[in-house]
């Protein structure tokens, strides 16, 4: 079995983050999205792995994943450009797959138990899909799902439905053998003019093809959003062990599990409270605060200042009076301080689909 991870798309919603690049490699709790997707893969036993390039800076996710030996994985590289829906760029990847079966993991998702269940449900089921369902608070947001009585087959597939059949959501997961690619030539474009993925599935489930639901346990988010990614960040950091190889001098405390990272420097009258994790070579205080489901980055520096439930990526300066709350400061940035500055008032230098409260 082979794997194929999408890391296209413009990730509109997390603009100015993904004006310097694809949404893919945000990091949540200092890991890029796609390193989870890539790790779920190999601990399901696979390891020959095909990257969907969009044209959002496609040669970053060359240069971080490279050829994939640094994760213990095989990767190829395979150019969709313009999206054009999740299952036109499982098409792009046809020649790759040849006549094996294959998962198809959306590289802005994040599930807490992996994907080691679907393969075994393929074999197990002889099925030819297997699709990922969750349930979800508002069902019309999403491809929904219509199952038999008895909850294993799957009968229909919607995309957004105006009024939704069930509360499964079809969720960025799915394993296919080669039938995919034989119904794909008769897929038609939605009103979105996407391919998508939902009507393929129902395309192999009218042409007789056995079709199966895979309900996951534990939590699922897509990450398409900066408050989903800060709740993905929260979910991840709450299962952080404690691990300090950094320093903490004279006057520093830290509480609870925190990972903190060589090199790094935490000075008197600081506070670290887990969970939380702050990476290498980062210099927190003086009179730095870091709150419960916050992660620093590599590089960092916070001084006078309070960072709560917050994403602080690497290289970011933060010395500010100033309470930092639920916040995704990106790579690079500095929040600092105005106050003895002439004349008084707030200096900002804003990105586009930025929201501020000051």
């Amino acid at each position: 079995m082979k794997g194929l991870v999408l890391s296209g798309g413009y990730g509109t919603r997390l603009r100015p983050l993904t004006h310097t690049g694809p949404k893919q490699l945000i990091p949540i709790a200092n890991k890029p999205n796609i390193l989870y997707c890539i790790e779920d893969l190999r601990e399901a036993g696979i390891t020959d792995i095909g990257i969907i390039l969009g044209n959002v800076m496609p040669e970053k996710v060359q240069e971080f994943l490279g050829d994939g030996t640094k994760f213990g994985v095989k990767i190829t590289y395979i150019v969709q450009g313009e999206p054009k829906g999740i299952a036109h760029a499982v098409n792009c990847a046809k020649d790759f797959m040849g006549h094996d079966s294959f998962i198809v993991y959306l590289g802005d998702n994040l599930l807490k138990n992996g994907i080691k269940a679907i393969p075994k449900k393929m074999a197990s089921e002889k099925a030819d899909c297997v699709i990922s369902l969750c349930p979800v608070k508002e069902p019309q947001r999403y491809g929904i799902a219509e199952l038999s009585s008895d909850g294993k087959t799957v009968l229909r597939t919607v995309e957004k439905p105006s009024e939704p059949k069930s509360n499964l959501a079809v969720i960025g997961v799915y394993a296919f053998n080669s039938t995919f690619f034989r119904v794909y030539p008769k897929l038609k474009p939605s009103w979105r003019n996407e391919m998508e993925i939902t009507d393929a599935i129902s395309l192999l489930v009218d042409s007789g093809f056995k079709v199966v639901a895979h309900k996951v346990e534990g939590w699922w988010k897509d990450t398409g959003k900066p408050e989903d990614i800060l709740e993905a960040n929260h979910l991840i950091l709450d299962g952080i062990e404690e691990c300090n190889e950094g320093k903490l001098e004279d006057g520093a405390i830290v509480v609870g599990r925190v990972k903190i990272g060589k090199g790094t420097v935490i000075s008197g009258r600081s506070v670290v409270r887990g969970p939380s994790i702050i990476g290498i070579d980062c210099k927190i205080g003086p009179h730095a605060y870091i709150g419960p489901f916050t992660a620093i980055g590599d590089h960092c520096q916070v001084s006078n200042a309070e960072v709560d439930d917050s994403i602080v990526m690497d290289g970011s300066v933060i010395d500010v009076e100033k309470k930092i709350v639920r916040s995704m400061i990106g790579k690079g940035s500095r929040v600092l301080t105005s106050n003895g500055m002439i004349p008084k008032g707030e200096r900002l230098v804003v990105g586009e689909n930025t929201t501020l409260y000051l």
